[in-house]
């Protein structure tokens, strides 16, 4: 026993043994570290796999929903609209109960004047004097009127 003893303590007795022992180690701790590895990489690529997928399923449920959502804002921008607009007519058509806006939009646009009144027109020169030009064009028939104005805009083409 006393050989034993000492081969046991010997220095490369003690050598091997821890070589031994953490190639022993070595090996235990890279198997579990594959295994973990390996479980979780599976895990990671079902878990992509099933990612993916959604986001496939859902992209265009989530596109019509977007386009919906605009197409609404845009609908009750154009309501917002309209009500102005009805507000503004329900205004104006108020205006014109009112007899003295009736009136007066009546001598504006019409240029009608009271018994009494007189009514001028302010033309403007350059205006006047187009229309002189004009003025023989009513001492002939309308068919020479409107053959003439052919001719005038078939010349500006050209």
């Amino acid at each position: 026993m006393a050989v034993k003893d000492r081969d046991r303590f010997s220095t490369a007795t003690r050598i091997r043994l821890l070589g031994e022992q953490t190639a022993a180690r070595v090996y235990r701790s890279q198997t579990k570290r594959q295994a973990r590895r390996s479980r979780l990489t599976g895990r990671a690529a079902l878990l992509a796999l099933v990612l993916c997928t959604l986001i496939v399923a859902m992209a265009y449920p989530i596109r019509q929903y977007v386009s919906q959502r605009a197409e609404i804002s845009d609908l009750q921008r154009e309501k917002e609209d309209a009500a102005e607009r009805v507000e503004r007519l329900r205004d104006l058509k108020a205006r014109w109960q009112d007899d003295k806006y009736a009136e007066q939009q009546i001598r504006q646009r019409l240029h009608y004047v009271m018994p009494g009144e007189t009514g001028y027109i302010v033309i403007d020169p350059d205006a006047a004097k187009q229309s002189r030009a004009d003025l023989g064009a009513a001492d002939r028939p309308w068919y020479s009127n409107v053959w003439d104005a052919v001719d005038k805009s078939d010349a500006a083409d050209q």
